[in-house]
């Protein structure tokens, strides 16, 4: 035990000197580069005045309880506790977000990539008209609400007046009120709407694409565009490919307005409740502003661990070689 006590404190020691020398050189390399900084310096005062401290006064206030007309008082862990031990529509939020985000944002995230990859290969004049296509339901406004018309719950709804015609059912299906039918619904239209900034930004890392790469990569040994992708396109693109899968994830965990227009708010037995309108319903309708600040903390935070566990795993991607200038590195 003594000697595991030893191993540990030496590690600890050396993670902390290791630390004081980087944070030495960050800041020598901070003065050296001053100027640049002075050129960033409105950026950094926009970003901290309405990124970071919001999000710093949040925390605060997710330990208080505070309804808007009167001050803020501390009540420590409390909103957290009743957050999960006593809100019951919170955790059928959570479960319904999670849902969502588990289904919607890894398809939608190969989905972008797929189209951007097919698309890519295309005349150029074809590929700007499929690119406007694809990406127009994503800044379209409220196009979804067509969806509304679709899966209408009377008989005048085209998806219902078509399963009558057809004899596969007598009656109209309540698709946005019926809880066994609201989700699916949903995530059809969201998988819809994926094709976002992310899908940009992969046709663009695609259209930056070094050629002689690619051609020295067939020279070197590469025989199909199956290891072409997995070898030069993928190692390519990680910049890329992190910044789609960060709004993958954000757009999967913040679903809201998609879920209220069509589902109503709230939706029947909360069948289509999400973290982010139970956050909008406390903080918009209730006036809670301490709980509010506590569900949005709790988002948060899972963001970024969703955000750091999708980096571990891009880093193995296309990591059994890349190309470059003619020379595959192992």
């Amino acid at each position: 035990m003594e000697e595991k006590n030893k191993e540990k404190k030496s590690a600890a020691a050396r993670y902390f000197a290791q630390l004081r020398v980087d944070t030495g050189q960050t800041w020598r390399r901070m003065k050296a580069s001053r100027g640049l900084y002075l050129f960033l310096l409105p950026f950094m005062l926009v970003f901290t005045a309405f990124y970071v401290l919001p999000v710093i006064i949040s925390i605060f206030y997710s330990f208080t309880y505070y309804n808007i007309l009167e001050p803020p008082r501390w009540i420590g862990l409390q909103n957290y506790i009743n957050l999960f031990l006593a809100d019951d529509v919170f955790l059928t939020a959570v479960k319904n977000t999670f849902l969502i985000a588990v289904i919607t944002g890894p398809v939608g995230y190969l989905a972008s990539f797929v189209f951007a990859w097919l698309i890519n290969e295309l005349p150029r004049s074809i590929r700007a008209i499929a690119v406007t296509v694809f990406y127009a339901p994503s800044i379209s406004g409220q196009v979804y609400l067509i969806w509304g018309i679709l899966f209408s719950g009377d008989s005048y709804g085209y998806i219902n007046a078509l399963l009558m015609d057809l004899g596969i059912t007598d009656k109209a299906i309540k698709w946005l009120t019926d809880p066994d039918y609201m989700m699916p619904v949903l995530i059809i239209v969201i998988l819809w709407m994926s094709l976002g900034t992310g899908f940009l930004a992969f046709i663009a890392g695609l259209q930056s694409l070094d050629k002689s790469q690619i051609e020295a990569g067939y020279v070197d040994g590469i025989r199909n565009r199956w290891q072409e992708l997995w070898y030069i396109v993928l190692p390519n693109m990680k910049p890329m490919l992190l910044f789609g899968a960060v709004m993958a994830i954000t757009q999967s965990f913040g679903v809201a307005d998609v879920t209220m227009a069509l589902a109503g708010f709230p939706s029947t037995d909360y069948a289509a409740r999400t973290v982010v309108t139970h956050l909008y319903d406390y903080g918009t309708v209730r006036f809670d502003m301490g709980y509010a600040s506590a569900i949005a903390t709790v988002l948060f935070f899972t963001m970024i661990l969703c955000n750091k566990l999708i980096q571990k795993l891009l880093r193995g991607v296309g990591k059994g070689g890349d190309y470059s200038g003619g020379r595959r590195k192992k």
